[in-house]
C-alpha cells in the first residue's frame, strides 16, 4: 500500500544518529543522506526523514504514529532501548503485551528527538 513514509526533522545529523540506532535493531542498514534528508530503504518500503523544504520548522503529527514490525518481543525491547539511548523518549505505557480487538500484541512506544511518535509492534 505504501511506497514510503516521510517525516520532518530540524536536525538531519541528530535524526540519522537516532534512526540508525533504532532501525539497526530491526536489521535495517544505516541511512543514506541526500542533501537535507536521510533515507532508510528496505524491500518493504522507505522511511525518509527530512528538513521541511518550505523552510518552516518541522513538527510532529498530533495523533500520528509510525509503526515498525518486530519479529519478537525481545526485538521490540531492543528497539525501545536503542531509541531511548539515542535521544528518544518513552511514551504511552511501558513496553508490554496489550490485548484488544486486533488480538494480543507486544507494543513499545517512543517519541523521536523531533517529537514524532513511533511504535514497535509484535503480533503474538
Amino acid at each position: 500500500m505504501f511506497s514510503h513514509i516521510m517525516i520532518g526533522t530540524n536536525d538531519v545529523t541528530k535524526a540519522k544518529t537516532f534512526y540508525d540506532a533504532l532501525l539497526g535493531t530491526l536489521g535495517v542498514p544505516a541511512g543514506s543522506v541526500d542533501r537535507h534528508r536521510v533515507f532508510y530503504r528496505t524491500s518493504t518500503g522507505v522511511l525518509g526523514v527530512s528538513e521541511p523544504i518550505n523552510g518552516e520548522p518541522a513538527c510532529h503529527a498530533n495523533g500520528g504514529t509510525i509503526g515498525f514490525a518486530c519479529s519478537t518481543p525481545d526485538q521490540a525491547d531492543a528497539w525501545h532501548a536503542a531509541g531511548v539511548a539515542a535521544g528518544g523518549t518513552t511514551c504511552e505505557e511501558p513496553p508490554g503485551v496489550r490485548e484488544g480487538p486486533m488480538g494480543k500484541m507486544y507494543l513499545a512506544y517512543l517519541r523521536d528527538p523531533d517529537g514524532n511518535k513511533l511504535c514497535a509492534l509484535h503480533r503474538m
